[in-house]
Order: structure tokens, then C-alpha cells, then sequence
């Protein structure tokens, strides 16, 4: 589009319209937001107290599951109700343990105090895979800041945004709070979303691609995430049975809507028969070269990935496959060999189904080296795991990568976003640093909602000479 074509689609009566459509939403934020700038911890912790009893309350939880589904047709229900909840516990855990009102720091000897302030309205993009637990973990996190929330759901999560605001507003109404302080786009369409972006104060997607940068174009101070494809290690340490069990139930969980879930397992050539039938006890399926070359023509036709294979049932990739082998009707996830990575390779790439693609490796530099260039081709920044029982092998790995994330014999899509045994916070929504062009590498936390005030003292002068300073470098090289 030309400058001139630009400028004449911003002042387009249409986008008057919208212009006008999502100015009387911020309003109503901004009038809701002011509201509860004042509020004590006690208060404003109460209101995120809220927001979670909406999604963790079990009849809740499940009806939200079962709209989502219903909804979208990924995952499942059962998975989504743990989801909802556990996701849910965890992050209350973490914003609870916090302040956000207030003195936040003192620090005596460099003379600084930090009060905490809010950042105003935030426009929250959320994707369709979660379009229930997102959107209430961001708005825990942004509340907790004394901020108010428009949310930008994905088309077909419309309809699960509305019921959990119903829960919200309900709540809220126990509280005295204006409801306006948490909304929705109940019409989200790209124009209603890029203008939200434009009009709000802070901006945080997860999801499309196509949105983080449309984030980061938009005027104002945009966080986003950028794409899985988590790859991981099995190293011949490591303890196979173990590891089987936790890539399962990772990688089958909700059908494998996590961008934290496994896309590939990495397997030390010493070990690798051992740990495929370690995984065939846990469910898996070991496709035939025949059988992988029809599970590729269904999943990408026309080279772009299937919406029909995306977070479903394997029963239902066996059935578009024609895989006829009984065995792999009643598997639990599909695995295919693979050697390649890039686009020429699809199955190197992030699927969101319960396909695992299985490299071998004889030794940890050249499988390093292969997963990074797997993502140069999808998943930068993101994370990795490897099972082992040497904990150099690990450490080799976090310094060889750059991921913001290596877990280390854990169920990759329970572990990355948070978990009750690794220090990891809480989140559904995860930083790959400027390695997949997003402004943070570390998961999201209410921490990135927050504006502070440092009040600075005088205090003792402390200025070294330019001997203390240039006095090594001079040792080393002269003057």
C-alpha cells in the first residue's frame, strides 16, 4: 500500500468508524482504570483473587473447557479444565507473593525508594488455543498493576471470552469493581485490534505472528512472543522409561496446543532403539516411510498446515492418513523419523498436533548444531529440554543455544510456562528475546505491567580515579 493509499484508508469512513468503536471502549477502561489506581494491596490483590475464582471454580472451569472446545474444536476438555485451574493456582501463587502498590523497593545504601504505578489500559491479544486460560492469566497479571484490560480475542474464541467476562463481571460485582475494568472486542476483526493497539498504553500478543508485529508497529510499547517448536534431547544418561512417560504427557496434553509442547526429540544414537520402544509403551506410533509420506501430503497440502490436523485427536490424523495398521488408530501420538530441517522438511517445523518427529544423534555437538539451525528455520528464542542424568550435558546445552529456556528432565508444555517444581513463573505467555525479535526472554509476569518511580537521595560520593578504572587495561596492553 502507498503512503497516499494509506492515508486516504485512515481517514476512510470505515475506519472512522472503528477509530470511533474502540475510542468509547479505552474510555471506559481509562474511567475504570482510575478507579482502582488508588486502591491498597489488600484491595487490588482481592480484585486479582477475582479474576482467578472465575476460571479455577471447578463447574467454571469446566464450562469454560467445554466452550472452548466447543468453540474452536482444539484440545480437549478434560485437558483444558486442568488447564484452566492449574495454570490459574500457579500464577495467583506467583502475583500474590508480589507488590505492585507502593513502596516496592528500598535500597538504604544507594538512597533509592521505587513506588510502584500503573501503565494504564492494555490491549491483550490472545490466540485460539487458549482462549480462556490466556486471557484471564493476563488479566490477573495486568490487574495486579492497578491497570485496566481490553482483550482482543481470536474470532472463534469470541464466545468463550464473553462467558469468562460473565464470571469476571460477576465477581467484580461482589466487589463493588467496574466491570469496564476488564473488556472484550466482542467483533474482533484485524482493523478493531491494530486500533486497539494504536489507542491503549501497553500492548502484550500471544499468538500470530502476524499480530507481534503489527504490535511492534503499532506507536506504543508492545511485549509479544515468539513461535515453539521446542526441540529436546535425550541424552544416553538419561533414565528412558522416565523420559518417555513425561514426552507423552507433554506432548498428547490438550493435543498438543502448547507451543511448549515437544516437536522433536533429539535421541542419542546409543539409546535410540531402546527409547523408540520406550515411547511405543507410552503410545507412541513409529510411522513406515510409506506412512509418513501421506501423513505429510494431509497435513500440508499445498504446503501450509491443516487446520484439520491442528490440536485433534490422533485417531482422526490416522483416519486422514489412511494409516490401515490397527496399531495406529489406537495410538496416542504419531512419531516419524526425520533427518532434514527447513521447508523442505515440514515435519522439522512446529505442528500443533500430536505428531513427535524423532532425530538421531551421535553426539551432543552435531545434535546442538542441528537444532540450531532447526531454529533459524522455526522456533527461535523459544526453549529446549533434554532428559539426562550429567548435568554438564545440560549446562553445554544453555550455553550453546540461544533459547531463553532449558528444561532439564521435565514435560516440556507443563514446565516452560511455569511449574510448581521449577523456578520458572507462571505464564501462558513466553519471551524469545530479540533472537525471535520480542522485547523480553523471560516468561511474561505481572512485573512487565508496571510503571515505577525511583525517589534517589544524596548519599556518600563514591568517584573513583581513572587509575582504579583504566589501571587493568593499562597492565595489559599499555598505555
Amino acid at each position: 500500500m502507498s503512503v497516499q493509499a494509506g492515508k486516504e484508508a485512515m481517514s476512510s469512513p470505515q475506519h472512522d468508524d472503528v477509530e470511533r468503536a474502540v475510542a468509547e471502549i479505552v474510555t471506559r477502561a481509562r474511567e475504570a482504570q482510575r478507579q482502582v489506581e488508588h486502591f491498597t494491596q489488600e484491595q487490588i490483590d482481592d480484585v486479582v483473587r477475582a479474576i482467578a475464582w472465575s476460571i479455577y471454580e471447578a463447574s467454571r472451569a469446566r464450562a469454560l473447557a467445554e466452550r472452548a472446545v466447543a468453540d474452536t474444536g482444539l484440545g480437549n476438555i478434560e485437558d483444558k479444565i486442568a488447564k484452566n485451574q492449574r495454570k490459574t493456582l500457579g500464577a495467583l501463587r506467583d502475583i500474590l507473593a508480589g507488590k505492585s502498590v507502593g513502596v516496592i523497593r528500598e535500597d538504604h545504601e544507594q538512597g533509592i525508594t521505587e513506588y510502584a504505578k500503573p501503565v494504564g489500559v492494555v490491549a491483550a491479544v490472545v490466540p485460539g488455543t487458549n482462549p480462556a486460560a490466556t486471557p484471564a492469566n493476563k488479566a490477573m497479571m495486568a490487574v495486579k498493576c492497578r491497570n485496566a484490560v481490553v482483550i482482543s480475542p481470536s474470532p472463534k474464541g469470541v464466545s468463550t471470552c464473553a462467558l469468562l467476562l460473565e464470571f469476571i463481571h460477576a465477581e467484580f460485582e461482589k466487589l463493588g469493581v467496574d466491570a469496564d475494568l476488564i473488556q472484550f472486542l466482542p467483533e474482533p476483526s484485524k482493523p478493531l485490534t491494530y486500533e486497539l493497539m494504536r489507542q491503549c498504553d501497553l500492548v502484550v500478543v500471544t499468538g500470530s505472528q502476524k499480530n507481534v508485529r503489527a504490535a511492534y508497529s503499532s506507536g506504543r510499547p508492545a511485549i509479544g512472543v515468539g513461535l515453539g517448536n521446542a526441540a529436546v534431547i535425550i541424552d544416553r544418561s538419561a533414565e528412558l522409561t522416565d523420559a518417555a512417560e513425561k514426552i507423552k504427557r507433554s506432548k498428547t496434553f490438550d493435543y498438543a496446543t502448547s507451543c511448549s509442547s515437544e516437536n522433536s526429540i533429539h535421541v542419542d544414537n546409543v539409546v535410540y532403539d531402546d527409547a523408540v520402544k520406550a515411547l511405543e509403551a507410552q503410545g507412541g506410533y513409529l510411522l513406515s516411510r510409506g506412512e509418513k509420506e501421506r501423513l505429510e501430503r494431509v497435513m500440508w497440502p499445498g504446503g501450509k498446515l491443516s487446520s484439520a490436523v491442528m490440536a485433534k485427536p490422533p485417531e482422526v490424523l490416522a483416519d486422514l492418513a489412511e494409516l490401515d495398521d490397527p496399531a495406529a488408530r489406537e495410538a496416542e501420538f504419531l512419531m516419524v523419523e526425520e533427518e532434514g530441517v527447513g521447508p523442505d522438511f515440514p515435519f522439522s517445523g512446529e505442528k500443533l498436533s500430536v505428531v513427535l518427529t524423532v532425530y538421531r544423534f551421535d553426539d551432543l555437538d552435531s545434535a546442538l548444531d542441528r537444532i540450531d539451525r532447526l531454529y533459524q528455520y522455526q522456533g527461535a528464542g523459544h526453549s529446549c529440554g533434554i532428559h539426562t542424568s550429567d548435568d554438564e550435558k545440560a549446562r553445554r546445552v544453555a550455553e550453546r543455544l540461544n533459547v531463553a529456556r532449558v528444561l532439564v528432565n521435565q514435560a516440556h508444555a507443563m514446565g516452560n510456562g511455569g511449574s510448581f517444581d521449577n523456578g520458572l513463573g507462571f505464564t501462558l505467555t513466553m519471551g524469545a528475546g530479540t533472537w525471535a525479535r520480542n522485547s523480553i526472554s523471560e516468561n511474561l509476569s505481572y512485573t512487565h505491567f508496571m510503571n515505577s518511580t525511583r525517589l534517589a537521595r544524596v548519599i556518600p560520593e563514591w568517584k573513583p580515579s581513572a587509575e582504579q578504572l583504566f589501571g587493568p587495561y593499562f597492565e595489559r596492553v599499555g598505555r
